[in-house]
Formats: structure tokens, C-alpha cells, sequence
């Protein structure tokens, strides 16, 4: 994103800003930018969209592989929403601004009072409100995604009130509020449960396709963090049991990884394959035998929990009940050596997740799992992925798939309110936070607001 560093910019707003995602797949130009400072900003802000009657939406860091935040009206960017409000040792609660990044929490703010979150995703450089607000998870048999471990959010609703939910406090806000899209107003601050830091042991292991599948419930009860991954095109599969342990920090010597030459490779090789199709078989297989055998770190915990991406991406994420597992991977892999012509990267990513209560919430009601897959971008160069998403959908909707709000979908209203049990209460409550619509861009038009019969 280009930002321009001027006063303006925090209530008046300024022109020409160019907003892009991370991946750069999606891209817009909002008519005003801006990066408020304070709530009392924020209130200004929503004041002059109301009177110019213009649509508002908040961005982060812009990792979100979809539409999610674009606009051509008005933006608001949190980048200056960072400090650390309160916090509760003794609870090991931490109360924090909403713009401040996961990374910022793990490496500068927690340390210093011995404290850890209990989860995260994947990639680090991305906001709090972020990652509630569009339900980020981790993965753990008994791990719940992120928006789980908030006890309190504050947010400015479109008719400028600033509004505090909890469990305790206008609950039924809060289990909207946990995962709203930035659909309900601008989140100001959340509320963070957090637990003692500790490190973790991950030891990374491989294994072959049949053998994961045919004893997936005793390898997710073997570790309090288990995942794995699997190669297209391929048998492997490597996985990870990861662990608290109170040992040293240690780390297995690996060339390859440990100076990203694997990456940089990676990306060209995938880059070649763009040309020649039948090399991306090869290309997951040899990277599968670099990564299989043991290997074991002991690290801080999100040193173990982060996977920093090093190169743009296609990237979709649904979470199914966690007993189709086994069964929606053996369809994936079985319609992928029917179709030869689609050649698909690595890796397909399975992660897990409790069950929960939070309305949009993709785990609502029930323990989940979530299948990740990619298609690289090597150099930003376009790489087909079309019949290769078309089938994963079909599989993830055979399975009562729900889908991952951070990443890119083609799901409309119709679809969505047969897959969340509480969706239409959540759009009950968004229309009467928003009745004029002013958090709502495209993406939340085709979510959350039905199609009228004339269309």
C-alpha cells in the first residue's frame, strides 16, 4: 500500500492512495484514505461518510487473499491504533489497540510481562482486529481459533457510539462481534486472554498419504498442536507433534531451510513449471524428500506457531467436521490422479480446531478441520487454478465445508445462511448496527445481503 505521511490523512483524508493484498490479487483506489489516531478520529471520520454519504471500510496489513477490504469510497487504516491499554497480569489479560500486529504482541509487548497467546495463524504481520474479525485459527484438538481468546471487544458503530461487549456485557453482540468482517463498525481495542509464556517442542516427521488418513485420530490426540501436510502428486506427507516443554531452545541443523535457499528456488522452479506443467510433480516430490525424516526445534512459541509466507500466492482455506477428514482428502487426492491436465502445488495444509459459539465462526458447533490449498504466484506471474479450486469446493461443500472468511470464495447469501446455524441472526444484527449500509463494499453485499427477487 502507498501511504502518504501527512496530517490529513487521519480525519480529512487524502486522494491517490493505492490500497493492494499482500498477494497482490486484489487492488483498489479509495476515493479518501485514511489512518486516525484516536476514536474521537475515528468518530470524525464516520461523521463526514455519513454526511457525504459515503460507504467505510477498515484494512490492515492487507494478508487477506480476497476483496474483503477494498473500496472506492472511504478506507480507514489502523496503522496508528498500537498501544497497549491495560493490562491484567494477574488474569493474564492484556488489553490492547486494534491495529497493533500479532507479531508486535509476540516479540515486543508479551515478553515483558511473561505472557503468550494461546494460538495464532500462521503468518504473524497481521492486526488483532484483524484476525478475530475474520476468524484466524491455529490448530490444536483442543485449540479454538483466535477470536475464542478475546474476553472483551470496543467498537465505533456507524451512528458513532463507541460500544464495549463481553460475555458479560451485551453478549450476544460480542459472539457477533468476535467474527464480524468489519461489518458491524471499526473495532478500537480488544481484550486478550492470554496464559504464561512457554516454549514449545515440534517434532517434524513424514509419512506416506495412507498411513496419515487410516490413523488421522491417533496422530491428532498424539500432540497438543498437530498438523501436517501433503504433497500432490504424491504419497508424502510430513507432519509436525508439537508440545509445551520446558527445555532449552534447541534447533536441528538444515541447511536448506535455515538461509531460505529453499524458497527462493522453490519460486523459480515453479516459475519453470509455468512452461513446462509435468515438472511440478517433480518439484513436490523433491521437496518432499528434503523435508521428511526427524527433525526437532525447541523454540518460543511463535517462532514454532509462525510460517511466514516469502512469496505471493492463490490461496483457500474450509473448515469441515473434523470426523470427514479423512474422506474429503482421499476425494482431493483421487480427483486430482483423475485429471492429470491440473497440476497443483504444494502444500494442501490440514489444521484443527474446537468447536465453539461465535456466530460466524467457521468452527460454530462443531470440532473442525481445515484444508488449506495454494497455487504459488512465482515472480507475481498468473498460474491457472481455476478447475483445481472448482473441484476442492465441491468436495469442501460435500462435507458441510464452511469457508475460511479471510480467504478467497465465490459464496453468496443464498449458500452461506444454509452453513452457519446463526447466520441470519448475524445479518439481524448487522442491519440493525448498519441500517444505511455504510461498512458494506461489494464482498459484503454478496455475503450478507440477499439478492431482491427483481434481480
Amino acid at each position: 500500500m502507498d501511504i502518504i505521511n501527512k496530517d490529513t490523512v487521519m480525519t480529512e483524508g487524502i486522494s491517490g492512495t493505492i490500497f493492494r493484498n499482500w498477494a497482490n490479487t486484489f487492488s483498489c483506489e479509495p476515493e479518501l484514505y485514511f489512518q486516525p489516531s484516536c476514536v474521537e478520529d475515528i468518530k470524525l471520520i464516520l461523521e463526514q461518510a455519513k454526511k457525504n454519504g459515503k460507504k467505510v471500510r477498515v484494512c490492515g496489513k492487507g494478508h487477506s487473499p480476497s476483496d474483503i477490504a477494498c473500496t472506492n469510497e472511504y478506507l480507514v487504516n489502523l496503522d496508528k491504533f498500537t498501544n497497549v491499554l491495560k493490562v491484567d497480569e494477574d488474569n493474564c489479560q492484556i488489553k490492547v489497540e486494534a491495529g497493533i500486529t500479532i507479531k508486535t504482541l509476540n516479540e515486543e509487548v508479551l515478553p515483558k510481562y511473561n505472557m503468550a497467546l494461546s494460538t495464532q495463524g500462521s503468518v504473524s504481520d497481521i492486526t488483532v482486529a484483524g484476525s478475530i474479525s475474520t476468524g484466524t485459527h491455529g490448530t490444536g484438538k483442543h485449540i479454538g481459533i483466535i477470536s475464542t481468546y478475546i474476553t472483551e471487544i470496543e467498537l465505533v458503530t456507524a451512528d458513532r457510539k463507541l460500544v464495549k461487549c463481553s460475555r458479560k456485557e451485551n453478549k450476544e453482540i460480542f459472539l457477533a462481534a468476535s467474527c464480524s468482517l468489519g461489518c458491524l463498525g471499526i473495532i478500537t481495542s480488544v481484550t486478550l486472554q492470554c496464559e504464561p509464556h512457554f516454549k514449545l517442542q515440534q517434532r517434524q516427521m513424514s509419512c506416506s498419504f495412507k498411513e496419515m488418513v487410516t490413523h488421522l485420530d491417533e496422530h491428532i490426540s498424539n500432540s497438543e498442536y498437530f498438523r501436517f501436510v501433503w504433497y500432490p502428486h504424491t504419497e508424502g506427507v510430513v507432519y509436525w507433534e508439537v508440545d509445551k516443554t520446558n527445555r532449552q531452545k534447541t534447533s536441528s541443523s538444515n541447511w536448506f531451510w535455515d538461509y531460505a535457499i529453499g524458497f527462493h528456488l522453490l519460486q523459480f522452479l515453479y516459475w519453470i513449471s509455468t512452461f513446462c506443467k509435468w515438472l511440478v510433480p517433480v518439484i513436490n516430490y523433491v521437496y518432499f524428500k528434503l523435508h521428511s525424516g526427524l527433525r526437532v526445534d525447541i523454540d518460543d512459541y511463535y517462532n514454532i506457531f509462525g510460517f511466514e509466507c516469502l512469496f505471493a500466492q492463490y490461496v483457500t482455506d474450509w473448515a469441515i467436521p473434523r470426523e470427514k477428514t479423512s474422506e474429503a482428502l482421499e476425494d482431493l487426492k483421487s480427483w486430482l490422479d483423475a485429471h492429470p491436465e491440473v497440476r497443483a502445488h504444494f502444500p494442501v495444509e490440514v489444521r484443527f480446531a474446537k468447536q465453539d459459539d461465535l456466530y460466524l465462526s467457521p468452527c460454530y458447533g462443531r470440532d473442525s478441520c481445515y484444508i488449506n490449498i495454494v497455487m504459488f504466484r512465482p515472480y507475481g506471474k498468473y498460474v491457472e487454478k481455476d478447475g483445481y479450486w472448482t473441484a476442492y469446493e465441491n468436495i469442501m461443500l460435500k462435507y458441510n465445508g464452511r469457508p475460511h472468511w479471510a480467504k478467497e470464495h465465490k459464496l453468496t447469501f443464498k449458500e452461506l445462511q444454509n452453513m452457519f446455524p446463526k447466520f441470519e441472526r448475524f445479518c439481524e444484527i448487522r442491519k440493525n448496527f448498519d441500517p444505511d449500509g455504510r461498512f458494506v463494499n461489494d464482498y459484503i453485499q454478496k455475503v450478507f445481503i440477499p439478492k431482491s427477487k427483481n434481480d
